[in-house]
Order: C-alpha cells, then structure tokens, then sequence
C-alpha cells in the first residue's frame, strides 16, 4: 500500500489538477484538468515525438543505405559500360577492316593463310606429344557457319585460329611445369636439365616475338603466343628426355617401403645411425628392378651390404641395390630402365629380407624417396593432357 501511495503521490506532483478559465463573450468559463486528463494528453504528445524519432531515423538510415546501393550499382554500371564499350570498340575496328574493300578482304585472307602456316609448324612439334590431341581437340571443333557472309566466316575462322594457338600454348605451359615440379621435387634445377633441343624448329630461331614475327609475316601478338608454346613445348621435351635418364623409377614393384632415408635406430645396435637408403620389404626372391638405364659399374659382396649392383647412370648418378639374394648382371653390361637386375634377399647385415636401395649424385647419397616422388610426377605428364 505504501508503494501504491508513493506512485500516486509522484503522479499528484507531476500532473496536479489544475484550472483553466476561459473567458468569452464576457462569459467566463473554468475548465478542471484532472491528473488523468493530463497523463492521456502527456501519452498522446510522447507518442507523437516517439513516432517523429523512429521515423525520421528510419528515414535517415533507408537515405543512407540506398546512398551506398546506389553508388555500387553506379561502379558497377560503370564497369560493365566500359566492357561494353571496349568489346563494341574492338568488334567494330574488325568489322571495319573486314567490311573493307575487296582488296582488304584479300589481305586478310592472306594473313589468314600466313596464320595457319604458323600454326601448321607449331602442331607439326606436337604431333606424338602425350596428350596433346586431347587437350587441343576443344578448340578443333566448330567453325564458322556455311551460311554467314563472308565477313563472318573470316572472322570465324580468326577466332578458332587464337583459341587454337591458346589450347596449344596452355597444354605446353602446363606439360613444362609439371616437368618442372618433378625435377624440383628431386631437388634439381629444371634449367640444369632443360637445354635446347631440335623441338621447335624455325619456331625457336627467332630471338624474339617480334623477329618471329618477321620470320613467319604474320601479327607480333599471335607470334608471341606460337613462341611461347614452342619453348614451353622444347623445354618439356628437353626435361622429359632428360627425366628418362633419371632414376625416377621404383626399384619394386608392390613394395612397400620400412626405413626411410636419415637417422633412425640402428637394429642391431639400438642407437642412432644414418640410413643412406631406403628399404623395401617383398617376398624373398622377388625382382630387383633397375630405376634408369645406365651401364652396371659393380656386382659383388660389400661389408654391411652383402649381394650388392652398382649401376652408373651419367650425370654423376649411381645407384645401389643390396642384401640381394642372386645377381643377374655384369659389370660392363648396360641395362635399360625396368630391367630386372637381381632378386631380394637377406644377405650381409640384414634382419631379413628386403632390398637396400640408394642413390648418389656426384659421390654424395640422397634421398631416393624425392626421386620416386618425382618419377610419380613424370608419369602423370607423360599421360595426362595438357
């Protein structure tokens, strides 16, 4: 009850009742003003002002808003009209050239020709490559419609003439850098392997685009691009010779590998010692592969290794296979790639059978996992597309 007393009082003090006179027509008139009056017209006048509030921030926030959408709607609107207008600016300088005269239209079928000799040397060079057909048959389909003007038909075959030299470009950019992913993976420079070959022709004789230019008569931007394919395709060329001299191969075939290369556990010591190989666990007497081609440079009994290959590949690279159980090589004898050498064994310090196997590149043992890595990498570009 106090409570209820205290809110009465308050309101009694806020809206007391108060006495209106009105004077009209020399007739005086009072008008009594109850707290409940008073309180209504108070919660009519805050309402008003709440409403004015909301609304007006309402309607700044709405100005703000739609000031933002506007401006990005006009950025964007911007943009697309300058796109517009660059594609009209460069669809209307060819319709130019070719709504020209006849003579122009000569010309451009001359240029024409001149392109497609271009392109015949540069698909001369891809001919065989792994892949290639697949990844330039897209850009082989279509052609200009038999029954457009022959404007459009020129313009038509223009068109298939740039994706055909992008397609070629593309596929030999990307053949190149898978090459070049391998040969790093292995931790090789690509440009120690990556010299010149007789790949590319007239193609690469040109210092630059604008001499190729010269050399095939035809525009320095589309020779440019039949440039860059052509090196891109000698310098895949050159890698992936180069990578099939390479002991990228796997020494086994379904093996699954235990001791990796550096320091691990010795097993018969418990301590720490250095791997310089890896081991590959099969079934006793399974085949020893060679993992490149080269010439056998030793097959005997070494300490630790017992039944032991050495097989010399050039470019400083040897490798080792070891705890064989029988040799099925000479010295002096050369062997090719995925030739069976020996068989597995368990011989010298071995715990049982598995094939010790290691590369050295210039007298100094490195991991031969990279170089599996790498061959992995050298097979997907062998028979994938560009």
């Amino acid at each position: 009850m106090t409570r209820i007393a205290q809110i009465r009082g308050l309101i009694q003090a806020l809206f007391p009742e108060r006495h209106l006179y009105l004077r009209s027509g020399g007739e005086m008139k009072g008008v009594v003003l109850s707290p409940g009056r008073q309180m209504f017209f108070a919660a009519i006048v805050l309402g008003a002002i709440v409403w004015i509030a909301t609304s007006s921030i309402a309607i700044a926030v709405g100005a703000f808003t739609q000031s933002r959408s506007d401006r990005e709607l006009a950025r964007m609107q911007a943009r697309s009209e300058r796109w517009v207008a660059d594609r009209e600016a460069r669809l209307n300088s060819a319709v130019a050239q070719l709504n020209a005269s006849d003579a122009s239209l000569g010309g451009l079928a001359e240029t024409i020709e001149k392109r497609h000799l271009a392109l015949a040397l540069l698909l001369t060079d891809l001919r065989g490559e792994p892949g290639a057909m697949a990844a330039l048959s897209p850009a082989l389909r279509g052609g200009p419609n038999a029954d457009a003007s022959p404007v459009e038909r020129i313009a038509g075959v223009q068109a298939n003439q740039e994706r055909l030299a992008d397609a070629a470009n593309d596929y030999a950019r990307g053949r190149a850098d898978r090459l070049r992913l391998a040969f790093r993976l292995a931790g090789l420079s690509p440009s120690s392997f990556a010299s010149p070959t007789a790949s590319g022709g007239p193609l690469l004789e040109g210092r630059d685009s604008r001499a190729l230019a010269a050399v095939l008569d035809v525009d320095e931007r589309f020779a440019a691009r039949i440039q860059s394919a052509a090196e891109n395709l000698s310098t895949a060329d050159a890698l992936s010779d180069a990578a099939s001299q390479l002991p990228f191969a796997q020494p086994q075939v379904s093996a699954r590998t235990t001791s990796s290369f550096g320091v691990r556990f010795d097993p018969f010591t418990g301590r720490p010692a250095f791997h310089s190989g890896l081991d590959f666990v099969s079934a006793f007497g399974s085949p020893v592969l060679t993992t490149a081609p080269g010439v056998v440079s030793f097959t005997g009994i070494r300490t630790g290794y017992g039944n032991t290959i050495e097989i010399d590949h050039g470019r400083g690279f040897k490798t080792r296979y070891a705890h064989l159980s029988a040799i099925s090589v000479s010295p002096g004898q050369r062997v090719a790639v995925g030739q069976r050498v020996g068989a597995l064994g368990s011989t010298g310090r071995s715990t049982g059978p598995h094939l010790h196997y290691e590369i050295w590149l210039n007298g100094r043992a490195v991991n031969p996992y990279r170089f599996i890595r790498a061959g992995e990498n050298v097979q997907q570009a062998s028979t994938q597309a560009g």
